[in-house]
């Protein structure tokens, strides 16, 4: 999973090869995501950048739901993953992440967090 800094496969418009001006820094190298999906709650804890930590959220049960119309939020049992515009596979694997459609005890909600790396997942409940 470790990326180049500049796009070494690709020639120069002379014609001649790219040649890295230097290697990879420690906070240039990527990560796997971190892709929330159904089941009992867990989190993991990494160390980020800068000695600050990432909660990340592997599996979750319950939605924090914020109603617009009464100002209220409530906690509700997620039943399953309807849609998710970031990415056809998430859809068909049920990755909750931030604009995904959810539906819930209360109806249908979505994600407005990043459970990836928040640790939680909020969501807005949408009109009927």
């Amino acid at each position: 999973m470790r990326k180049s800094i500049e796009n070494l496969s690709k020639r120069k418009y002379t014609g001649g090869r790219k040649v890295a001006m230097r290697g990879r820094r420690k906070y240039e190298i990527d990560r796997y995501p971190n892709e929330a999906v159904l089941g009992d709650k867990y989190m993991k804890t990494r160390r980020t950048r800068g000695n600050n930590r990432k909660t990340a959220l592997k599996f979750g049960t319950f939605v924090n739901i914020a109603d617009p119309v009464s100002k209220k939020i409530t906690n509700s049992k997620i039943l399953q993953v309807v849609k998710n515009p970031a990415n056809r596979d998430y859809e068909r694997r049920g990755v909750i992440s931030k604009g995904a459609l959810l539906e819930t005890e209360s109806g249908m909600a979505k994600v407005v967090s990043r459970p990836g790396q928040d640790g939680c997942i909020n969501a807005v409940l949408m009109k009927q």
